[in-house]
């Protein structure tokens, strides 16, 4: 290992696992599964020898790029959220056909949803219709 990889593993936590996360693995944490996109999920299991302080089983995930926490798919993200018990690895888990395939977070990028009337949509903003009339301090 270079320095300047320890030294991003000690100082970023968007760029995979830290110190921190290394440590909890070492203390007992266990692999769970990984996803579709590359993202490895690990647990704590509800062991107080190990696991006092929380109480529940302790759950995580290491992403396999930038930490981005859209970047979940909806199988994972139940099971991180304690929603379901078993992990999607864990089971034949297959999204009902009312699930979209999941999607990063295009918030702040070129791709955001941008509705007509928006400062930075390229589009028109629609006409007013007539059926508003602004208020008056004289009235």
């Amino acid at each position: 290992m270079s320095l300047l990889s320890v030294l991003t593993d000690i100082f970023t936590w968007w760029n995979g696992s830290t110190v921190g996360t290394r440590f909890a693995l070492s203390r007992g944490g266990e692999f769970v599964g990984e996803d579709e996109l590359g993202n490895r999920y690990y647990r704590l299991p509800n062991d107080p020898a190990k696991n006092a302080a929380f109480g529940t089983e302790r759950r995580w995930v290491v992403y396999a790029g930038y930490a981005e926490a859209s970047a979940i798919p909806p199988g994972w993200h139940g099971w991180m959220h304690h929603t379901v018990a078993t992990p999607p690895a864990n089971e034949n888990y297959a999204p009902r056909d009312w699930q979209k395939p999941h999607r990063e977070n295009k918030t702040g990028t070129a791709e955001a949803y941008r509705p007509s009337g928006s400062a930075l949509s390229a589009r028109k903003r629609p006409a007013a219709t007539g059926d508003y009339q602004a208020w008056s301090p004289d009235d």
